[in-house]
């Protein structure tokens, strides 16, 4: 019998996109070259090699260890890459994802990341090139519309209270802009300028934002709806409250 995962209960389109999320089955939407997600980011300039904190693991001549046989060593570890972070924000306005749902994703898709859930913000650390898969695997899926999730390392505050006319979200730093029908980064995701305009395509139209969200909101998908989700949630929090409770 093989087994299959159930990644979240519910039979809602919220509770559908948020099993997608989880198990990385989601639609491309978007293409992102290496060199413009290099500049996004702001680590390095692009097309220049990643810097390295150790010598590559097989020149190490590390003692013999039974983990390392069985779990084999990321590339970015196999190459001793420094370690660098990708940091997403999503509008509460029915973004595609969440910060706990881009965690989800990355801790069960990817190997070597640490994912850090915030109130408005996910950020994931790893090795450079094994962060790079990550952070491009989400910018070019519909885990993100470029209107309503962007790159933030600093200044991140503001992007949920609102969306100015254009339908961008609020961004103090001004790291995106809306030029015709398609969305340009022209700051990297701390705020400096880069020496191109990237391409990030089209926004989704409200009715599209509505259909691939994971944000349970009145007016599109209420969660109280979803009787499979409620019935979870108040199991999991019945049983967090009475573990270990031995009355006598």
């Amino acid at each position: 019998m093989v087994y299959k995962p159930q990644f979240y209960p519910g039979a809602t389109s919220v509770a559908e996109n948020r099993r997608k999320h989880m198990s990385g089955k989601v639609e491309k939407l978007r293409d992102i070259s290496d060199d413009d997600l290099t500049l996004m980011l702001g680590h390095r300039a692009p097309g220049s090699d990643y810097p390295s904190t150790h010598p590559p693991l097989a020149e190490m001549g590390e003692p013999d260890c039974s983990i390392r046989q069985t779990v084999e060593a990321t590339p970015g570890a196999k190459a001793g890459d420094r370690v660098r972070y990708v940091q997403f924000v999503d509008s509460m306005y029915n973004a595609p994802a969440t910060p706990y749902f881009r965690s989800y994703a990355a801790a069960i898709n990817f190997r070597g990341v640490d994912p850090g859930t915030l109130s408005g913000r996910q950020v994931v650390e790893a090795r450079e090139r094994d962060m790079e898969q990550l952070a491009k695997f989400q910018l070019e899926t519909e885990m993100t519309c470029p209107a309503l999730a962007s790159l933030r390392g600093a200044t991140v505050h503001g992007h949920s209270l609102r969306l100015p006319e254009d339908g961008l979200m609020f961004d103090m730093l001004d790291r995106t802009r809306k030029e015709g029908n398609i969305v340009i980064m022209h700051k990297d995701q701390v705020g400096r300028p880069i020496d191109k305009k990237v391409n990030l395509g089209k926004p989704m139209s409200e009715a599209e934002a509505a259909k691939r969200t994971t944000i349970y909101r009145v007016d599109n998908v209420a969660f109280r709806n979803d009787k499979e989700v409620i019935e979870w949630v108040h199991r999991v929090f019945d049983q967090r409250t009475i573990y270990g409770f031995k009355p006598e």
